[in-house]
């Protein structure tokens, strides 16, 4: 298997990796693929960012103000919709 093909296995169970969904010899095979391969780390590190950012915009509550700005323009597109349709 070359360096390449090698990578792209790792990088498919990373994601495994993220959400503790690999085995102890899973995660320690990707644990030492990822000591020794900085590009890999650095796509691991941005999974890592990218699922910490989604999971914390997942836990934040718009401000009712926006909610209520958001709920009327949805009412006005349907109203619009119905009275085309």
């Amino acid at each position: 298997m070359s360096h390449d093909e090698d990578c792209a296995d790792y990088l498919e169970r990373i994601v495994y990796f993220l959400d503790n969904e690999l085995d102890e010899a899973d995660c320690s095979a990707v644990r030492h693929h990822l000591d020794e391969c900085g590009p890999c780390l650095e796509k691991y590190d941005l999974q890592r960012t990218v699922k910490s950012v989604v999971a914390r915009s997942c836990t934040e509550q718009a401000p009712e103000g926006l909610l209520n700005r958001v709920r009327v323009q949805i009412r006005e597109v349907q109203v619009r919709i119905t009275e085309q349709g």
